[in-house]
């Protein structure tokens, strides 16, 4: 399977192993052309999860990153690619419908926009809160005060 998806993607795909545990990691670009081949040709059939990494000194500071299941093939991969901060992330929702609250979990926790999403909007915070708590540059103490003053009508106890 590398080897093909090697020879149709390039420099794009490297293919690494760390502690036994397989995966791709691909330019931010080709990420939703690879996962639907994953999908579609390569009977990659539950996506077990999607999360994001931040680090912001580098330039494309989030990694997405989506750990995909076979069951016919009872294999296991991670898809792992590099973002700028307001670049869109191409949706899988219409892959894997399962992708529908992991979407939604990335986008309110780190602010990443996945686009063709349904329904794109908070899934663990309110709506009307600010910033996205898994960001490095969220403060550990910082919380939504006029939110939490607004909404609950008392003082923060941070």
């Amino acid at each position: 399977m590398v080897e093909g998806l090697k020879r149709r993607f390039g420099t794009g795909l490297e293919a690494l192993t760390y502690l036994g545990q397989n995966y791709l990691q691909v330019e931010g670009a080709i990420a939703g052309e690879l996962l639907h081949i994953l999908c579609e040709e390569e009977q990659f059939d539950y996506c077990v999860d999607i999360t994001a990494l931040h680090y912001p000194k580098r330039e494309r500071p989030f990694d997405v990153i989506w750990i995909l299941y076979s069951f016919p093939k009872n294999e296991r991969v991670r898809v792992k690619a590099q973002f700028a901060d307001g670049a869109p992330v191409q949706s899988v929702v219409s892959l894997w419908p399962t992708a529908n609250w992991l979407e939604r979990e990335v986008f309110d926790m780190f602010g990443i926009r996945f686009e063709g999403h349904p329904d794109l909007k908070r899934i663990l915070l309110p709506d009307g809160w600010k910033g996205h708590p898994l960001r490095k540059d969220y403060g550990i103490l910082q919380q939504d005060q006029e939110w939490v003053q607004i909404n609950l009508g008392i003082e923060s106890g941070q």
